[in-house]
């Protein structure tokens, strides 16, 4: 079986260079390219892709208004952003929308595919060189867990979710089950108004509750 893929960015280069890559692995097929949201759309009803690489800067329509749309239309297709590196509160708003992860667009095959599988298992997968850069770029004040009654462990386990880690390596480092891992991840959803991991990071970091 072959995933469709469909890469939405307005840069022909780029779409290029994500196709030569996925054309390396046997299991993904680019059924489209798109270079704005709006054709993105169209394409989405005609083709039904798997997968969509998205970026977040274009004309007529941007990825985040694409992402909206998309919501509203009940499409449930799993996101990856394609971001470059000024693209900090873009990628927040992003994550916030429901992104399975992002990417540098100058990433590497290795981050590319475990990205693409991770989204496609309905995990989300966020890279932690890119997650740190979010975290320094923040400056909105902390606020404090007791407002939210948010738990130390609670934090630890996102700080651990933010780094790219998954819940079999969280509980192994708090030398908990992986099933009391996603309990815990099921009263951090609920406190923070969120249903999947990139929105918990997303919101944890806007709400400065993650610090570095």
């Amino acid at each position: 079986m072959k995933y469709k893929v469909l890469i939405v960015d307005d840069h022909w280069l780029v779409r290029e260079g994500l196709k030569l890559i996925l054309e390396t692995d046997d299991r993904f097929q680019v059924v489209g390219e798109a270079g704005d949201g709006s054709i993105a759309l169209r394409m989405m009803k005609e083709l039904s892709p798997d997968v969509i690489l998205m970026d977040l800067n274009m004309p007529v329509m941007s990825g985040l208004e694409t992402m909206d749309q998309m919501q509203q239309l009940g499409m449930n297709i799993p996101v990856i952003i394609l971001t470059t590196y000024n693209e900090d509160e873009h990628m927040i708003n992003g994550l916030a929308k429901g992104a399975k992860g992002y990417l540098l667009k100058d990433t590497s095959r290795e981050n590319l595919i475990r990205t693409m599988d991770s989204a496609l298992r309905g995990e989300t997968l966020l890279q932690p060189d890119v997650t740190e850069r979010i975290f320094r770029a923040r400056t909105a004040p902390a606020v404090r867990k007791e407002a939210i009654q948010i738990t130390d462990k609670e934090i630890h386990i996102l700080e651990s979710i933010a780094k790219g880690f998954r819940s079999k390596e969280i509980a192994f480092n708090l030398g908990i089950s992986e099933r009391t891992v996603k309990a815990h991840l099921t009263n951090i959803y609920n406190k923070l108004g969120v249903d999947s991991r990139s929105q918990a990071v997303a919101i944890a970091i806007e709400k400065g509750i993650l610090q570095l």
